[in-house]
This record gives structure tokens, C-alpha cells and sequence, in this order.
């Protein structure tokens, strides 16, 4: 049996998984209906925002309860340019804006907290998910208040239009294109993070994790790497708050709460923190579990209300199991299995041929090829 033989430059790598992505992405929103795309758009933004945060815990040992404040910023920069549609701005641009203007806020709130550690920065971003929704309230004139801002959708391009029926035979809905969308932002985000963490600045990242002091000896500043990631993480989230206002049609403070914060920590400790994959496996938990709870619980003949009560409770138990047994995560705890066995295997032909064992895997410590190890090859 033939080997697969993938390139063997890390851009070429990734380009390639984008590729492969974006087609796979394309044939599941044809054979979906306009209910699961939405679901599938919903993954999607969290799925962005969990990357993002999973890049500023798991490379950089940042932890953040304040990421639903910054898709706040994203969600709101799009509700403020897609007014209506005579007024409506192209959604490159829309998305564009959104990353930028939560870029500035995730600079202004990482320098504020790059002398922070541990529960003291983690205390200070959820004082920002508390407070960033109170300010719609108080400029209830712009923000529009506790009803929020209506996001108006831009008419769907032609070109989209007719590629859709040249490829499916069938007709771009909204929701189609919404998810589409959102699924593209995704890939795009992915692609990045995963470039960028297997980069100077992303070995920067893990050494601050790793060893603050023999980073501070090696050079590296460490205020500065600290700024740089918590402005990366917040700019995943911008645009995963663009997607999440596009798909709902509304940027209101209720879509924003202290609540999705703890998501999203949660899916990352759910998926595996570090990974990339583990980030889309939690993101895609957090969007499917408690519909399939909810559908099991009335199939066995528990009423709407107490179906839906149902799912949070199965949330959680789930949470703690994973935790209890799988610490590492769902994919870090596979993950880990996959690297031990192939180090068995390496030193027991090693053993056979009269060689030094191997100690370490191939490529250690790459967010962007699934990464849950340290720069020794041991799993975290």
C-alpha cells in the first residue's frame, strides 16, 4: 500500500487542508436544509472564536473570560455599517472593519493586562464581559439599547448566485450564503492561526507558556508577546462576532453575555486546549449536543420545556467527565494515544534493529497540525 506524501512545506500544507476544506464545506451546504446550514453558521463562529482563544490559552498560557465582550465589538462594528440596504458596505469590507476595530480594543485591553497573571488577568477580562454590554445601554441612541441594532443582509452577489446553480443545480438561499460565509471566514481564520503559530512569533508564544524566565534570558520581550497574542485571539473574535451578527440578524446586548465567555472556555477544554481541531470539535459540541438532548429527551416523552431544561444538565455532565477522564480533551486525549503509540512502535523497531530509541515525534508543538505537545514531544 502506497504512502500518502503530502508537501513538504508547512504553507503548502495548510493551503492544501484550506483547499480540501473549502470543497468539503461545499458539498455538505448542498445536501443540508436551511435549518442546518444556520446550525452550520452557528459552528462556524464559535468555531472562529474558539480558534482564537485557543491560540491565546493553549500557545500562549493566557486565560481569557471576556472573549464574548470582544465579539461584541465585531458584532456591533457590523451592525453600524449594514444599516439598511441602500447603505449597506461590502461584507469583505464589513468583516474587514469588524477585525480591525476589536484588533484596537484587544490591544488596548492586552496592554492594560500583559503584567497579569493566572486568576488576577482572568478576573480582569471577565470585569470586561460584564461591563461591555451595559455600554448599549448607556448610548441606547447609537447602540440601540437593550432591543440592539437590526443587521440588514446585502443582496447576494449575482456571481454567487449562478456558480451555486452551475455547481448544485439549485438556488443560493440566504441561509446558504450566510454559511457559506461563515464557513470561508473560518478556513481563512484557521489558515492564519495555523501559519502564524508555527512561525518566530508563534515559537515566541509557546516559550512565554513554557518558561517565562529562560524566555526573558533568550530575549524575548515579554509584555510585547503577550500584547501581540491577546490581539490576534481578539481579532479571531471580532470576526467570529461579524458572522454571529450576519446570522442572527441582530447585534444586541442579550447575544453577549458573561454566558458565551464560559462557552467558549468550555469548548476548548471540551475539544483540547491547543489544538485547532480541538477548538472545531468543541465549537461543534456546543452547537449540536443540546439539540440531539432535547430531541432524545421528547422522543422518551419529556415536554418541550423540560427537554430543553434537560440539555444543560447533559452539557455539564458531559464537561465533567471529560474532564475526570479525557483531561486533555476529546482530540488532545486521541491525540496523545496516536503519538504514544507511534513512539512504541518507533522504539521497538528500534530495539529489533540495534538502534537509539526515538524519543520524540515527528513535528513536536504545531497548533497548525493539531498540536497538543510540548517542545520535549511529551503531551501536554
Amino acid at each position: 500500500m502506497r504512502r500518502l506524501h503530502l508537501p513538504s512545506s508547512t504553507l503548502a500544507r495548510h493551503l492544501l487542508g484550506a483547499a480540501l476544506g473549502l470543497v468539503v464545506v461545499i458539498l455538505v451546504l448542498q445536501g443540508v436544509s436551511d435549518f442546518r446550514r444556520f446550525q452550520l453558521a452557528e459552528m462556524a463562529y464559535l468555531g472562529i472564536a474558539v480558534g482564537g482563544l485557543t491560540v491565546l490559552t493553549g500557545l500562549n498560557g493566557q486565560l481569557s473570560l471576556g472573549h464574548g465582550a470582544l465579539m461584541a465589538f465585531g458584532a456591533y462594528t457590523a451592525a453600524l455599517l449594514l444599516p439598511d440596504r441602500e447603505a449597506s458596505t461590502p461584507l469583505p469590507l464589513v468583516v474587514l472593519a469588524a477585525v480591525a476595530v476589536t484588533l484596537v480594543v484587544g490591544a488596548a485591553v492586552g496592554i492594560a493586562a500583559a503584567r497579569l497573571h493566572g486568576p488576577y488577568l482572568a478576573g480582569a477580562t471577565l470585569a470586561l464581559a460584564v461591563a461591555v454590554p451595559g455600554i448599549a445601554l448607556y448610548f441606547k441612541e447609537t447602540l440601540g439599547g437593550e432591543q440592539g441594532l437590526r443587521i440588514v443582509m446585502p443582496d447576494r452577489p449575482g456571481w454567487a448566485e449562478e456558480a451555486t446553480f452551475f455547481v448544485t443545480g439549485q438556488e443560493l438561499t440566504t441561509a446558504g450564503w450566510v454559511a457559506f460565509l461563515s464557513w470561508s471566514t473560518l478556513i481563512l481564520t484557521y489558515f492564519l492561526l495555523a501559519n502564524l503559530s508555527r512561525s518566530r512569533v508563534g515559537r515566541r508564544w509557546r516559550a512565554v507558556r513554557d518558561d517565562e524566565v529562560s524566555a526573558q534570558l533568550a530575549g524575548i520581550d515579554l509584555g510585547r508577546a503577550r500584547v501581540s497574542a491577546f490581539m490576534v485571539s481578539a481579532a479571531a473574535a471580532g470576526a467570529a462576532g461579524a458572522m454571529l451578527g450576519l446570522a442572527v440578524r441582530l447585534a444586541a446586548p442579550s447575544s453577549f453575555t458573561l454566558t458565551i465567555s464560559l462557552t467558549l472556555v468550555a469548548a476548548i477544554v471540551l475539544g483540547g486546549l491547543g489544538s485547532l481541531t480541538g477548538a472545531l470539535l468543541g465549537a461543534a459540541l456546543l452547537t449540536f449536543l443540546p439539540q440531539v438532548v432535547t430531541q432524545v429527551g421528547t422522543a422518551n416523552g419529556l415536554s418541550d420545556i423540560q427537554a430543553a431544561e434537560l440539555a444543560p444538565l447533559v452539557y455539564g455532565l458531559v464537561m465533567v467527565a471529560v474532564i475526570l477522564l479525557a483531561p486533555a480533551g476529546l482530540f488532545g486525549t486521541v491525540h496523545q494515544a496516536v503519538v504514544r503509540r507511534r513512539l512504541q512502535r518507533r522504539a521497538t523497531a528500534a530495539a529489533a534493529a540495534g538502534g537509539p530509541h526515538p524519543t520524540t515525534p515527528d513535528s513536536p508543538d504545531a497548533i497548525g497540525t493539531d498540536d497538543t505537545t510540548t517542545t520535549e514531544g511529551v503531551p501536554r
